[in-house]
Order: C-alpha cells, then structure tokens, then sequence
C-alpha cells in the first residue's frame, strides 16, 4: 500500500498574485467512498502536523470511521511534503518560496477533490488548530459543497494577539547566525532549538505547568519537556518551511478573498454547513472570545467550550481523553 498519493497541480496562480511553479499536494486517502459519494471527510494538517499525524483522530472506534467514511488527509503546502520552501525547484526554493494562504490551500485542494478524485460533495471538514482554520475556509470558499465543519482550537481569522505570538516564536528562530535571511547553507538549528522551547510556553497553559502534568505524559520535570520540544523542531523541520506556514497561519482570514472583499461578517454569514466550534478555554492563542465572536454570524452554528489544563495540546491525540471523547461525541452529531 502506497505511504501517500500526489497530485500534481502544474502552475498555479495564487491569491498574491505571483505563480507557485510545480505545486502539488500531497495526501492519503482511507476507507471506500459509498455509491453516491457522500461519505466524504476531509482532514487537512495542522501547523506541524502532516497525514501522518492526522492518523490520530481516525480509527475504527472513532467518529471518523474509515470502516463508514471515505477521508481524504490533505498535507498544507509548507509542510515538507506538499510543495514547501525545502522541495520546490530552485528558482522557488528557499526563501524565494511565494507566500500562500488558506484561500490558495483550499483553492488546490478543491481542484484534488474534484477533478482528480470527481466529489461534488463533503460530509465534513474537521481539524486542530491550523486544520481548523482551513476548515472554515473551505465552508466559506465552497458554501455549497461542505455540508458540516467543525474546528477544534482554531478560527476564522487570526487574532492580533495570536499573530503577536507567532512573532515572537519566529524571533526566536531568524536570530540564529546561520538565518542568512532564509539563504541558509545548513539548518539554522540554534534558531529551531528557541524556537521549539519558546513554543512549549504557550502550548500548554499555566495550569498544565503548575500542577506538573508533563510528568503524566512522560517528561520527568520541565527542562526535558523543553528540550523535547526543541528537538522535535530541530530534527523535524527545515527552518523556511516553518516561516512558510507561520505566514499563513498569520494571514488566516476568511474574508480577505475577491469573493468577500474584507466584509469578515459577509463571509461569516455565507457558511451553510452545520458547524460545531470546539474551542478550550485555557488554549493561550485560539481563545473561546473570538469564537463567541464569530459564532454570532454563523447561521448554524454551536460553541462548545472545554477546560482542559493541556490548553492547545488538549486537541493533541493522547494528551486529554474527556477532549477525544467530547470530540468523538460532535462529531458523531453532526455525521448522523
């Protein structure tokens, strides 16, 4: 059985303007699609996730059933699989990769769905974090297509403090010697090590650091949690890829598009699907407020807060199992 299907895009105009030169995505498809197609789910990656990790929210005692759905696990660009900085050709490699947006992801991977596997219709579109984001992207792109989303610690747009986060972890990282603005000869690896350790800060919230519950899932105090996260991102990650999708992640709007020309409540009051937001209440960067926010303007819309001291990571296969089951529990509501 093949790791994982490609499909090849050519050229392709992006929203800045400018072309990506040979994009392609990368993806892995599980289950059978029924007879009349309509067992689709779409499970896009999140900021460091790819397919791989997406295995985590799959299974056979799960909601998303691949015995019952047909998913589709879509790797962003910048993730290292998908085209990326540190895959493209050599006149975009690098620092010379375009910047892309949610609006381009979802433009590509409405072009996978339906030209080369020919869906007209998605059941769900469901994800953590930047997983989520790209879930309200696809209902607001493609209202008529996305029957249910639900988004999990994400949102429809980036908030000032979120993208005030992301500065000081990209901060971190371009300080390191070897940055070179991007035109590095090797890793800049001092740079992903503060990059991993400043992340580990926000992670998680203060709750999960004061009663000490690193130590439940593995890390005897908090120096070696630290250095896990350092070098999980300096083993894991080129340098270039990470900024790549830090600047989408930071230019996360469903409404900065030529469909809705910056009206952020239009783009909001266009979603058709049936949306369960599952926000917690302790993630430091996507905050249950600006769910509140949102919410108001989805017409079928439900916000379900949970308290979990893991904060961002309470979404992260393993860590928080009352979070799987509330997850397992909505999506199950909205596939039947």
């Amino acid at each position: 059985m093949k790791k994982y299907q490609e499909f090849n895009l050519g050229d392709v105009k992006l929203l800045s303007g400018k072309i990506l030169k040979s994009a392609k995505l990368i993806y892995k498809t599980y289950g059978k699609l029924n007879k009349d197609n309509s067992n689709v789910i779409i499970l896009p990656t999140f900021y460091t996730g790819t397919h791989i990790r997406n295995e985590g929210f799959i299974g056979k005692n799960r909601a998303i059933n691949p015995n019952k759905y047909f998913i589709i696990s879509i790797n962003m660009f910048g993730n290292g699989l998908s085209s990326s900085p540190s895959n493209s050709l050599k006149i975009q490699h690098g620092s010379r990769f375009p910047e892309i947006t949610l609006w381009d992801n979802i433009y590509c991977q409405h072009k996978l769905v339906t030209e080369k596997l020919k869906i007209k219709k998605i059941a769900l579109v469901t994800g953590w974090s930047m997983a989520g984001c790209q879930s309200y992207q696809w209902a607001a792109q493609y209202p008529n297509m996305v029957k249910a989303i639900l988004p999990f610690c994400s949102s429809s747009k980036t908030s000032i403090h979120n993208h005030v986060f992301l500065e000081g972890v990209k901060a971190a990282l371009i300080t390191d010697k070897n940055w070179n603005k991007g035109n590095y000869k090797k890793q800049p690896i001092e740079g992903l090590k503060a990059f991993g350790r400043v992340y580990a800060g926000w992670a998680f919230s203060q709750d999960f650091y004061r009663e000490k519950l690193y130590k439940k899932i593995g890390f005897k105090n908090v120096e070696i949690l630290l250095k896990n996260w350092e070098n999980e991102h300096a083993k894991n990650w080129d340098a270039n890829d990470l900024l790549c999708k830090l600047k989408t992640w930071q230019s996360n709007d469903i409404s900065k598009n030529p469909l809705y020309k910056n009206n952020y409540v239009k783009a909001l009051k266009s979603i058709r699907a049936r949306t369960i937001i599952m926000s917690c209440n302790q993630d430091l960067y996507f905050r249950t407020e600006d769910n509140i926010c949102e919410k108001k303007f989805i017409k079928k819309a439900s916000l379900r807060p949970i308290n979990s001291p893991y904060g961002h990571c309470a979404a992260n296969p393993g860590n928080d199992s009352n979070f799987q089951k509330k997850l397992d529990k909505n999506l199950f509501e909205l596939l039947n």
